[in-house]
């Protein structure tokens, strides 16, 4: 059965027009400096970026990552974070790192990365990892114990948490899929809003005592 050239071309030209919708999946240049001088930048993709001739082997190092951080706080952990603000030569590029320290028994509390995947390896102690899928998927927790050399995967955008289950500090390190993944705490973001959301709200949604609502959004109050 020979198909007619029309026909061809319709199919064609609705490849055409399919293929022009959709934009290219990696950078088309070999790298694009982020720069905060607009006059000397050109805006792309959240940051301006400098001319390529301009770059220098500083916009892609970092150092610092060998050092622990300070775990002297209420969640007894802390983030070193290496992403676009500290690496210029990261934007465009969809990575980024963190450092993860926690002290005994601290934790990286409930939170989710808006515009990444993270893949962790814990370097030392022992951790217990996890994360909640969406409401669709019955919010079923998926958790495991993790020892120096496993790695744990937590889906973009999905609630996860690491806690130190051991005496001594852990050190983790973690990949994530954005030059700038964001992190929303839940409890401080719920809690912790500025202005504070009206108490009332918050004990219905969390099915509590509207005066323990307002002593939460006291302790986590910006």
């Amino acid at each position: 059965m020979r198909v007619s050239l029309s026909l061809i071309l319709i199919t064609i030209l609705a490849l055409v027009i399919s293929f022009a919708k959709a934009y290219d999946p990696s950078p088309l240049q070999d790298f694009c400096v982020a720069t905060d001088d607009i006059k000397i930048g050109v805006f792309v993709n959240g940051k301006f970026c400098k001319d390529p001739k301009q770059a220098k082997a500083e916009d892609f190092f970092f150092s610092g990552l060998n050092k622990a951080g300070n775990t002297n706080n209420d969640v007894k952990s802390n983030v070193t974070t290496v992403n676009v603000d500290q690496i210029p030569g990261l934007n465009t590029m969809g990575i980024s790192l963190v450092r993860i320290d926690y002290a005994p028994y601290g934790q990286n509390p409930p939170h989710t990365h808006p515009r990444a995947t993270e893949i962790l390896v814990l370097i030392e102690g022992t951790l217990y990892v996890g994360f909640v899928s969406s409401n669709q998927d019955n919010n079923r927790l998926f958790a495991k114990v993790l020892h120096p050399g496993d790695v744990f995967v937590f889906p973009i955008g999905q609630i996860h948490f690491q806690v130190n289950i051991g005496k001594t500090p852990a050190v983790a390190f973690a990949g994530l899929s954005s030059q700038n993944a964001g992190v929303i705490t839940i409890a401080n973001t719920v809690f912790g809003s500025n202005p504070p959301i009206n108490p009332e709200v918050l004990a219905q949604a969390f099915q509590l005592d509207v005066n323990v609502v307002k002593d939460l959004e006291a302790k986590f109050k910006n």
